[in-house]
């Protein structure tokens, strides 16, 4: 169906949809659920622990024998020297096959990886970090455009230019992120150069996702402006839902709360007034909580009637 595809000859799925990495929430029900459904799912490690690394990978290799891979999210792994190095060479043991790098330098990781026979991704937001990660060998990009959910630089651009940037400048292939929930926007990213896409805000409004239904419902529940950008120091900002917490931060009248306790607040107890989950504009397009495979064999159908819609106007003419 993708013959000729980079994206899964690369990841060995069936088709060329990542699922988002996302704190917490990127384990082993969610990961399982998506590689079973023929996308590529992605473990995070972000919370820089051996132990949760092990017990969760073991998890989905029992779920799926379907291909999955591993997030490495290079800044948050180096505040643990220790942890860092466990963490790697476990999965190096493991036999991995694909990974994806994000939040730091890529050459901090891309030898080693390479070396072992790794085929590796980089998570950029920017034009020039797309060329460096190129230049650190590299085997392809996620390009995530300013719309995306959670942490974002404040002069970051939104998709629809970036994707044209980074094509002009490089051969690798791309796969989009930002915006993207559907087949629709699938075939958007193809025509401005991807080769495949990254959703988030949709899988996290998924019956797989382990977070609490409060927070799916108020993905569901958000209009197309229902986003905001809140401060997140020293310098970067922050893309949640637009909750009366939200509000009061961007205003200055309420303290943010730490990292942990809206992991708890929300994930797991589903105060959605007094916190923000993550969530990207694209949770204005989401309109129901749906099983993952459904999400998955739904975009892959609206995507070929996107091409099919187009492929019809050159033959029109």
């Amino acid at each position: 169906m993708f013959e000729g595809n980079r994206v899964t000859a690369h990841t060995r799925s069936r088709y060329p949809i990542f699922q988002s990495p996302m704190t917490w929430i990127a384990r082993a029900p969610l990961v399982s659920a998506v590689s079973a459904a023929g996308a590529t799912g992605l473990l995070e490690n972000s919370i820089r622990s051996l132990a949760v690394t092990q017990r969760e990978f073991a998890a989905i290799r029992a779920a799926t024998n379907q291909p999955f891979g591993v997030n490495l999210p290079i800044r948050y792994l180096q505040m643990d020297a220790r942890e860092e190095e466990a963490i790697l060479d476990w999965l190096l043991g493991q036999k991995i096959h694909f990974a994806t790098t994000s939040a730091g330098d890529p050459t901090r990781y891309t030898r080693r990886l390479k070396d072992a026979g790794v085929v590796v991704y980089h998570a950029t937001a920017t034009l020039r970090g797309a060329i460096k990660a190129v230049d650190a060998g590299v085997d392809g990009l996620i390009v995530e455009g300013a719309e995306s959910a959670g942490i974002r630089n404040p002069e970051e651009v939104h998709t629809f230019a970036l994707l044209q940037a980074v094509r002009e400048k490089v051969d690798v292939p791309i796969v989009a992120a930002g915006g993207i929930v559907d087949g629709r926007g699938m075939a958007a990213a193809f025509a401005l150069g991807a080769e495949g896409v990254t959703m988030g805000t949709r899988f996290v409004a998924s019956v797989e996702s382990p977070v609490h239904a409060n927070y799916k419902q108020a993905i569901v529940d958000a209009p197309i402006t229902g986003t905001t950008l809140m401060d997140n120091p020293p310098r970067a900002r922050s893309r949640g839902l637009k909750t009366p917490y939200a509000i009061a931060v961007a205003d200055g009248s309420r303290e943010r709360l730490p990292r942990d306790a809206v992991l708890d607040r929300l994930y797991v107890q589903g105060d959605v007034e007094n916190t923000s989950g993550a969530a990207g504009e694209s949770a204005g397009l989401i309109r129901e909580i749906k099983p993952v495979k459904q999400i998955v064999d739904e975009t892959i159908a609206g995507f070929w009637r996107e091409i099919d819609r187009l492929a019809a106007l050159r033959s029109s003419r």
